[in-house]
């Protein structure tokens, strides 16, 4: 039964998402309307961690495999794409390496926020 609840709070915020994706006017993906939610529902305190934690824990544990269609997709989809193989990777490089230095900034800037703190 924790499960089930566990999981019906995910999809209660999958949900959500859905239907700001519906409501607001951005070419947001749902998904991460609700990920925005459910973060701001932890952060609130409106949702306690452990109220998710192992529904959580467990779809991390099978993200690797939720990869696989979306893969045979792209390779399916080979004619189409062979012939921009070349800005997508370079859109790929280019993404990789800003998030890289972002997260990278971002970690200095809270080790010296949190250093100032103490």
């Amino acid at each position: 039964m924790k499960y089930l609840r566990q999981f019906g709070l995910v999809l209660l915020f999958s949900l959500l998402g859905e239907l700001c994706r519906f409501l607001i006017p951005f070419p947001i993906p749902a998904s991460i309307y609700g990920m925005i939610l459910l973060f701001a529902a932890l952060g609130l305190k409106i949702i306690k961690l452990p109220a998710i934690s192992d529904a959580g824990g467990w779809l991390v544990s099978i993200l690797p495999v939720l990869f696989v269609a979306p893969a045979v997709n792209l390779l399916s989809s080979w004619d189409a794409l062979k012939n921009a193989i070349v800005p997508i990777l370079v859109v790929m490089i280019a993404t990789t390496v800003i998030v890289f230095a972002a997260s990278g900034l971002v970690t200095q800037w809270i080790l010296k926020a949190r250093k100032g703190d103490k």
